[in-house]
């Protein structure tokens, strides 16, 4: 039995509920989004070879302190880094460190700000220098298959739908889904209800109502979709070492469709990438 909730009356932690928020509360969710989004546009201009991660967890930080917010996943359930960074076969919950990227990687930084209370949670693909035709496929296939994750969704349809467009798409280019993570509901609280599979049936999970704000962000691997969680408990890799890929959006479910929160003002939501309008 799934429960909804107006947003305004729920507790202050995950009830398995799932709530549904008002047109004040997606205007909170804009502003911190897009703040979110204007850092990872930023970032776009420094992401070379020889850059070590470290500086990317630097940037991210100052950037969200100079504009009012913090970041999310700084001392998180144990967590001491401000933004994750996952390279090559990382599939997610890359930790940042002293190793500079090198000419041909390919890495992930996922940026959650939260700024007046709201959480904005997106995560965008950075080539580093010229990469191999490979690795830009796969970018090219997983952020296609994010947004057809998100054009399935509607009220009315359920959350398997997005699953079902993510994998019948990412399958049918040779690449696999990673089944061990997901999206989930955000707003007020960093990792809410429902659980937003990136597999799946359109005849499955919770029906989509207006008011609803979760994350799209299938993680694509070119290989198999099996992943495995290093000794320092937070880095996934895939286990046979092939490249992952993952994007990110924030939505909120409308009464015609969604909105996209995360969208890049610059419009580099691809950033390395030719443009969609080109």
């Amino acid at each position: 039995m799934v429960n909804y909730i107006e947003a305004s009356s729920a507790p202050s932690k995950n009830t398995g509920a799932i709530r549904l928020y008002d047109a004040q509360a997606y205007e909170g969710m804009r502003r911190a989004c897009q703040l979110t989004a204007r850092c990872l546009d930023a970032l776009a201009d420094i992401v070379k070879p020889g850059l070590v991660t470290d500086d990317i967890d630097r940037f991210v930080f100052d950037f969200g302190m100079d504009h009012g917010a913090h970041p999310a996943t700084l001392n998180y359930r144990g967590y001491t880094k401000s933004t994750c960074t996952s390279i090559n076969h990382v599939v997610c919950h890359g930790i940042p460190n002293d190793k500079p990227l090198r000419e041909g990687d390919i890495v992930n930084i996922d940026v959650t700000f939260v700024l007046d209370g709201w959480h904005g949670d997106s995560s965008r693909m950075y080539p580093v220098g010229t990469i191999k035709r490979a690795a830009e496929r796969l970018l090219e296939v997983t952020y296609e298959s994010l947004m057809r994750g998100i054009s399935a969704v509607r009220p009315g349809a359920r959350t398997g739908a997005i699953g079902e467009a993510i994998q019948t798409y990412a399958e049918a280019e040779r690449c696999s889904v990673v089944r061990d993570f997901c999206g989930h509901g955000v707003g007020r609280l960093f990792h809410d209800s429902p659980n937003i599979l990136h597999y799946g049936r359109a005849n499955e999970g919770p029906e989509l109502r207006e008011g609803m704000i979760f994350t799209i962000e299938p993680m694509i691997n070119l290989g198999r979709p099996h992943v495995k969680v290093l000794a320092d408990g937070w880095t996934a890799v895939t286990r046979d070492r092939s490249l992952s890929a993952q994007y990110e959006h924030t939505v909120g479910v409308t009464s015609d469709g969604c909105e996209i929160f995360t969208l890049s003002p610059g419009g580099l939501d691809r950033p390395g990438l030719p443009s969609l309008a080109g």
